[in-house]
């Protein structure tokens, strides 16, 4: 099929992920970007959309006459890629969502439970899709560890530990001129939580997609370490999952050493599994009573999922650019499927698994406001 045509809400100059969607949005040549609204300011949207080689007539001042006109032209867009704060995600969504243009956006959903769940019932209501791009399940070995488990490898889960530290905000760069502290620091931007929100969200939704357990209640400690930082920067979480298995999650900011040292262990009666995100291609599965076995992307013992994401051969470096670009590429399916009148089965994170990653965000802080207490999703 033709390529679909992509527009871009977000994502200028001075962006980092906007140039990530970019580049995993072309990995598989499905898309061709062509028109955006890429920045706050009409002026600046025009200077971003000229580096990018688009049309000047499609650079926007805003997102609203961006879906309002894109709507209109024939030769319109078809999907839209929305990777702004998290403050523009529900009203930028829902432009597009009502003018029936699929929707690919950034994590968290929104910046608060109420658009959380209006950003939930304009999907529903719209015949067009809505993606959320948790990109860490787009991983190979990700994947395996999720089929292995519901195929019963390690039998039933007992304890899920999932971690995310970063270093990067351990002194205060929102009070100096850093954009990308500034508004992830910012209730008003990033909503009630900050560390909790940007990367806990991830190891959270991790670990639901790996087990398919869903979480019950949770008990927080959110802390803002960083002098006079409005939001958190550490998180550390206890977890409770319906059919009895328990769990631990950390994420923090401020912990000197780490990158983005994303995680996740879990352990069940007959064994147990081990993925981190620096070395993304090999999953570590301990059988109950036997050696550690080491398995790699598209080598021995990879099941179908792994073998259906991966893109080069075995032992070569893949990971980041290419599972984001996975995320992007089954949409992709997802989106010439519903245009012939097709509902394939898929394992994109939906505006669902956006809800959750809000009530998670949510209990996490009226958790830690009454001193880690127990509370429910």
């Amino acid at each position: 099929m033709a390529r679909i045509r992509l527009g871009m809400v977000g994502g200028g100059n001075d962006a980092f992920i906007g140039g990530v969607h970019r580049i995993a949005a072309r990995i598989d040549g499905r898309y061709e970007l062509v028109a955006g609204a890429l920045s706050s300011t009409a002026e600046k949207s025009k200077a971003s959309g000229a580096a990018l080689g688009l049309a000047s007539d499609r650079c926007y001042g805003d997102f609203a006459e961006m879906a309002k006109r894109e709507a209109r032209l024939k030769d319109g867009i078809q999907a839209v890629a929305i990777v702004t704060p998290n403050h523009v995600h529900f009203p930028a969504a829902r432009e597009f969502l009502k003018r029936g243009i699929h929707v690919i956006c950034d994590k968290p959903l929104t910046s608060t439970m109420a658009d959380a769940k209006k950003l939930v019932a304009a999907a529903e209501k719209s015949d067009a899709l809505f993606v959320l791009t948790h990109n860490y399940t787009g991983y190979p070995m990700v994947r395996q560890a999720r089929q292995m488990i519901a195929e019963g490898a390690i039998g039933r889960v007992r304890v899920v530990q999932a971690e995310y530290p970063q270093d990067w905000l351990t002194k205060p760069l929102e009070g100096e001129g850093v954009k990308q502290a500034e508004w992830r620091t910012d209730p008003a931007r990033s909503g009630a939580g900050g560390c909790v929100g940007d990367i806990g969200t991830h190891a959270f939704n991790l670990a639901g997609f790996v087990t398919g357990l869903e979480l019950e209640s949770l008990a927080a400690d959110l802390d803002s370490f960083v002098d006079g930082r409005r939001l958190d920067d550490n998180v550390n979480v206890m977890l409770r999952y319906a059919g009895g298995a328990k769990g631990m999650l950390w994420s923090s900011q401020v912990a000197p050493g780490n990158e983005n040292g994303l995680k996740l262990r879990v352990y069940g009666e007959d064994g147990g599994l081990e993925w981190t995100q620096a070395d993304p291609n090999y999953l570590w599965f301990t059988p109950y009573g036997q050696p550690k076995q080491l398995l790699t992307r598209g080598g021995a013992g990879a099941t179908s999922s792994n073998l259906e994401a991966s893109r080069i051969p075995p032992g070569h470096p893949e990971g980041y650019l290419e599972g984001f670009a996975n995320i992007y590429n089954e949409a992709a399916d997802l989106i010439e499927a519903a245009s012939e009148g097709r509902k394939p089965e898929h394992l994109l994170p939906t505006v669902q698994d956006g809800l959750a990653g809000m009530k998670f965000i949510d209990a996490c802080v009226r958790s830690s406001a009454r001193n880690a207490a127990w509370v429910t999703l």
